[in-house]
């Protein structure tokens, strides 16, 4: 990890910072000036910047001005006193993480600086995305015809929206698109819009200010300033609030916008790609989305084609998925018999290639021997030709376990955690595929999952339902409304 840089002209500042954060197991690097911070800043760059507001020669602000020219989403912390305030708010306005006032607490200088590391570590891995692009697969006319326009796209910045059922591959191609345009070496940034809470992605899309609401203790950038001059992708749009819609087409519209609590506008240079499996022109005609919105997002319209229509790409899909979920858990890649790929490739699979995927993992993870044949596949797709097969964390637990995996520590030694062993495929997939804010998006799962179970089991009471839980009523109440979750009753 990259050392926390300390600017300062006070020696005795400087040492305090060193052994303070030596403590934490977190490298440094101290100057004594601006000069010598600027210099070395055209060699590497740190993690943090910690840098006192006045000092012999360049001042702290001008430093910072340098730090963000050059590298925009390096937290700086200023350091400055009380009586300073007017130099308090030029650091803020010139893009400062947050400021440290003299004499500060060491404790509480660490905690903000582990936040900041934290914020840098976080925008880093946003920014970069997952290194290389997901090759996307497929022989059938129908992928073709998907591969010869994102070619004669390749040249162009016209919005997209990409359509088809759920598991087609909507973000691969939006990546593709990206790849393989004008913006390739600038960011691509993935939002869902439906995985992320309404009151949350105001903010999500278009950032804060420093106190716009309880809890924004430092300046935050949203996702359309991460994605300048590269492609921001914003899956299921058919699912944005209606609210957010119209902030978005005076985005897409004049080119501009502001923070939550923001009074400046600023400019977006971002090339707009969205997804849905929805139907728009329906929702348009529900009311439920915004008409002039859709006009502006169908620009070029790229359908996927289901599964169902490119059923000759599943055994080339099927051996992709095995090689890679065999890589993910570090076990030999198994083969599929002729008969069970036959079968395989009959099946009506409603969750597209993500159901594949997560079979491909089951497989990986369940099938005794490293042949597959028909009678080791889910009872599920015997019975219910694939329809139940719709994700990891759908699998059945009382399936029976391969004998090799009662020995220690094998996935799924015991009957009853067959479910941890698929949890533990999802996050394997989700990690290998770059995907941010894993533990957020498997718990929310995981919670949402068992309060549905619990209000299903006390008929929707929801005091019953903590009971059963081990939780507060508050706390259902309070995590009811965050996950969106419907039909539960006080009593």
């Amino acid at each position: 990890m990259k050392p926390i840089w300390i600017v300062d002209d006070d020696a005795s500042i400087r040492w305090v910072l060193e052994k303070a954060l030596a403590r934490e197991n977190l490298a440094t690097r101290s100057f004594a000036n601006a000069h010598d911070a600027k210099a070395a800043l055209e060699l590497e760059t740190p993690q943090v910047l910690v840098s006192d507001i006045r000092m012999p020669g360049e001042s702290g602000l001008a430093l910072l001005q340098a730090v963000k020219e050059k590298c925009p989403g390096l937290p700086v912390i200023i350091i400055t006193a009380y009586s300073d305030l007017d130099s308090a708010v030029a650091a803020f306005q010139g893009g400062a993480f947050e400021y440290l006032a003299k004499p500060f607490d060491i404790d509480k200088a660490v905690a903000l600086i582990r936040r900041a590391q934290e914020e840098s570590l976080r925008e880093a891995s946003v920014e970069s995305g997952p290194q290389g692009s997901p090759e996307i697969l497929g022989q059938a006319p129908a992928m073709q015809e998907v591969f010869r326009a994102i070619g004669r796209l390749s040249q162009s910045n016209v919005t997209v929206l990409i359509t088809g059922e759920s598991g087609t591959g909507k973000e691969l191609v939006a990546r593709a698109l990206h790849k393989h345009s004008p913006r390739a070496s600038q960011p691509f940034i993935a939002l869902n819009t439906a995985a992320i809470p309404k009151d949350l992605l105001e903010s999500e899309l278009f950032g804060h200010e420093r106190g716009a609401f309880t809890g924004a203790q430092a300046t935050r950038r949203g996702r359309f300033e991460q994605a300048e001059n590269g492609t921001l992708f914003l899956d299921e749009i058919g699912d944005m609030p209606f609210d957010l819609q119209t902030r978005l087409l005076r985005v897409l519209s004049d080119g501009h916008f502001y923070r939550v609590g923001g009074h400046q506008p600023l400019k977006a240079n971002v090339r707009v790609i969205t997804a849905t499996h929805q139907n728009l022109e329906q929702r348009v005609r529900d009311g439920l989305f915004r008409e002039d919105l859709f006009h502006r997002l169908n620009v070029i319209r790229l359908r996927l084609p289901s599964l169902r229509e490119r059923r000759e790409d599943i055994p080339l899909l099927a051996r992709h998925f095995l090689v890679q979920s065999a890589r993910q858990l570090g076990v030999d890649t198994k083969r599929m018999s002729d008969a069970a790929m036959q079968f395989l490739s009959s099946l009506e699979l409603p969750g597209n290639v993500r159901q594949l995927e997560n079979l491909c993992n089951w497989i990986t993870v369940m099938a005794p021997g490293q042949t597959v044949e028909v009678k080791d596949l889910p009872p599920e797709l015997m019975h219910g030709n694939g329809g139940g097969w719709d994700s990891v964390a759908q699998a059945p637990l009382d399936v029976p376990a391969p004998p090799h995996a009662h020995a220690a520590g094998a996935p799924g030694a015991a009957g009853q955690g067959d479910w941890a062993s698929l949890l533990e495929l999802q996050a394997a997939r989700m990690l290998g595929a770059g995907q941010l804010e894993v533990m957020d998006v498997l718990g929310r799962q995981f919670e949402s999952t068992l309060i549905r179970a619990a209000l299903k089991y006390t008929h929707g009471r929801k005091n019953d339902a903590a009971v059963r839980l081990g939780i507060g009523r508050n706390t259902i109440t309070r995590k009811i409304a965050e996950l969106g979750i419907g039909g539960a009753k006080d009593e």
